[in-house]
C-alpha cells in the first residue's frame, strides 16, 4: 500500500503542473488584463468589459503578457506611467520566465498578492474558506442522512409503488438546476413574491454579536437554510440510487439467504449483515462527494445568496483579471482535489481491508 500512495503523490505533480500550464497559457489570449482594467478605470470607464460594444471606437484588449508595450484604450496616458504598470504586475517579463516564477513561489505556498484588494491571497483564502465549508459540509452530511435510509427502503421495497414514485421525484431534482432551484427558494420564501421566511443575503445577522449562543445557533441555522438545500438538491439521486444498488446486489448473495435461513429477523439481516457490506462503496466515498459539492455549487449558490465565500471570490477576481487569486485559488483547489482522491482510495482499505490496489495495479 505505501508503494501505491508513493506512486499516487508523484503523480500529483505532472498533473498539477499540467492544469497550471493549460490554464496560464489559455490566460494569454484573454482580452482585458489587469494592466487595461486599471487603464479603464483611469479613463472613468469603470471596467474595460464595458467598452466591449462591437464599435470598436473604444478599449480594444490586447493578449495579457503578450509583451506588446500598446495598450489602444491607452491613449493620452504617459508610456512611462504603463511601463511602471507592466513592471508592477511582472508583465515586463516573457510569459515563461513569469510561469516558471508563478510555479516556484507556489511550490513554496506563496501564492503573492492580489493586484486589486491590497491583501495576501493566503489571507483572502482563509478568510472566505468557512463559508465555503459550511456550505460543502452541511450540504454532503443532509445528503448522506436522507439519501442512506431512503436508499435502503427503496432496495427492500424494490419494485413496489414507493421505489416508483421516489425515483421519479429523485430524478426530477436531479434535473433542476441548482441556480435555478436556488432562484425558486428565493422567490418563494426570501421576500421575493411570496413569504419572506429566510432572510436573503448573508450567513448572520447584523446583530450576531449580541446574541446569545443559542441565539447565535438558530439565526445561523436560519441563514444557511436555503443555500444549503439549494446546493444539495442534486447530491440525493446518485447517493440514493448508489445505497439502493449497493443493497440489491448485497441482499442477493448467498450469506443473505443463509442468514434468513436461521431465523434471523429482517431488521438484523439488513443491518447485521448487508448494511456493514453494502456502505463500503458508499462511506468511502464521502471525501469525494464533499469536495464534488464543495466545487461544483459553490459559485453559483454563493452568488446568488450574497454569500462571501471563495466561489464567489473566484468569479470576481476572473472579472477583474486578478490573477494572483485566480492562479492561486486554481493551484489549492486542484491540489485539494488530488489529494482527497488519494484520501477516497484509503478510505475504501480502511472499511474494508480486503482491497489492495498494488495487486489490482499488478
Amino acid at each position: 500500500m505505501g508503494a501505491y500512495i508513493l506512486r499516487r503523490l508523484l503523480l500529483v505533480i505532472p498533473t498539477l503542473l499540467g492544469v497550471m500550464i493549460v490554464n496560464f497559457a489559455l490566460v494569454q489570449f484573454v482580452p482585458g488584463g489587469p494592466i487595461e482594467q486599471i487603464i479603464a478605470q483611469q479613463q472613468g470607464e469603470g471596467n474595460v468589459f464595458e467598452s466591449f460594444d462591437g464599435s470598436g471606437s473604444e478599449v480594444s484588449a490586447t493578449d495579457v503578457g503578450s509583451g506588446n508595450d500598446t495598450y489602444q484604450g491607452a491613449r493620452g496616458l504617459p508610456p512611462e506611467y504603463i511601463a511602471e504598470l507592466e513592471e508592477e504586475f511582472g508583465f515586463d517579463k516573457p510569459p515563461l520566465e513569469r510561469f516558471l516564477n508563478m510555479m516556484w513561489n507556489y511550490i513554496r505556498f506563496d501564492f503573492g498578492e492580489s493586484y486589486f484588494r491590497s491583501a495576501s491571497v493566503i489571507d483572502l483564502v482563509i478568510e472566505k474558506l468557512p463559508v465555503s465549508i459550511t456550505l460543502g459540509l452541511w450540504s454532503t452530511v443532509i445528503a448522506y442522512l436522507v439519501s442512506i435510509p431512503l436508499g435502503i427502503r427503496k432496495a427492500v421495497r424494490d419494485g413496489s409503488r414507493f421505489d416508483t414514485w421516489t425515483s421519479g421525484l429523485i430524478i426530477v431534482a436531479y434535473a433542476i438546476p441548482g441556480f435555478l432551484f436556488a432562484i425558486l427558494l428565493l422567490v418563494l420564501f426570501a421576500g421575493g413574491s411570496y413569504w419572506q421566511i429566510f432572510p436573503l443575503r448573508g450567513l448572520t445577522s447584523d446583530n450576531w454579536d449580541q446574541l446569545s449562543l443559542w441565539g447565535k445557533i438558530v439565526d445561523y441555522l436560519w441563514h444557511i437554510t436555503l443555500p444549503v438545500l439549494a446546493s444539495t438538491i442534486s447530491a440525493f439521486a446518485t447517493l440514493t440510487l448508489l445505497t439502493k444498488n449497493s443493497f440489491l446486489d448485497e441482499i442477493k448473495k448467498q450469506y443473505v439467504i443463509t442468514a434468513r435461513a436461521k431465523g434471523l429477523s429482517e431488521h438484523r439481516v439488513l443491518y447485521g449483515h448487508v448494511f456493514r457490506n453494502a456502505m463500503l462503496i458508499v462511506i468511502a466515498g464521502f471525501p469525494a462527494v464533499f469536495i464534488g459539492v464543495f466545487f461544483g455549487g459553490s459559485l453559483i449558490i454563493e452568488t446568488l445568496f450574497s454569500l462571501d465565500g471563495l466561489g464567489r471570490m473566484g468569479f470576481q477576481a476572473a472579472v477583474q483579471r486578478d490573477y494572483p487569486i485566480v492562479f492561486g485559488s486554481l493551484f489549492v483547489f486542484g491540489l485539494i482535489g488530488l489529494v482527497v482522491g488519494i484520501i477516497s482510495d484509503l478510505m475504501y482499505v480502511l472499511v474494508d481491508p480486503r482491497i489492495d490496489f498494488e495487486k489490482r495495479e499488478g
